[in-house]
């Protein structure tokens, strides 16, 4: 065989090994993925929210609260308080911290520096781990961690959790 037909033929195993390793629903997931980095970049409000689910994440960061407040070094006071109040302080932190300026934070966590160009698609998607119930998390390193999570809902990707350090939750100027 000659070396150009050789190199051709080896290059063509390592695309199709690739391809193997990615699932369509990874691929798939990271357009949305991409889109929303793109957004936050951007500052583009309107592509953000169309991928975030706001309610999921209130949720979600409600129950982190009630699990700080139930933690064992904490006393009776502490865990009503904790479940009286973590409804109302996880909409407030929701209304407050998802918004593409703060997520900048999250994106240079991984990253994606203002002056970083986005990878494209399939990029991302050799990044996102695949999870039961049809979502998808991005890690900080592979095998790491889920940081966010995505779920499909109505033909898009979108955030349902944000499992990183809340530190990481705070705007960033442009």
């Amino acid at each position: 065989m000659r070396p150009a037909r050789l190199r051709f033929c080896a290059a063509a195993l390592a695309l199709a090994g690739l391809a193997g390793c990615l699932t369509v629903e990874r691929v798939d997931a990271a357009a949305d993925v991409r889109a929303l980095l793109i957004a936050i970049r951007d500052d583009d409000g309107a592509a953000f929210d169309a991928r975030v689910d706001r309610p999921a994440l209130q949720r979600q960061l409600e129950q982190r609260l009630v699990a700080a407040a139930q933690g064992p070094n904490r006393d009776d006071p502490v865990r009503a308080l904790g479940a009286m109040f973590a409804g109302p302080l996880a909409a407030l932190a929701v209304e407050a911290l998802v918004q593409p300026a703060v997520f900048r934070a999250v994106a240079e966590y991984y990253g994606y520096g203002p002056d970083t160009p986005i990878p494209p698609q399939l990029a991302i998607a050799q990044d996102l781990k695949p999870l039961p119930e049809d979502r998808v998390c991005a890690t900080r390193h592979h095998g790491g961690p889920c940081v966010l999570t995505f779920a499909k809902q109505d033909g898009v990707w979108r955030l349902v959790s944000f499992d990183g350090d809340l530190g990481l939750l705070k705007p960033r100027p442009r």
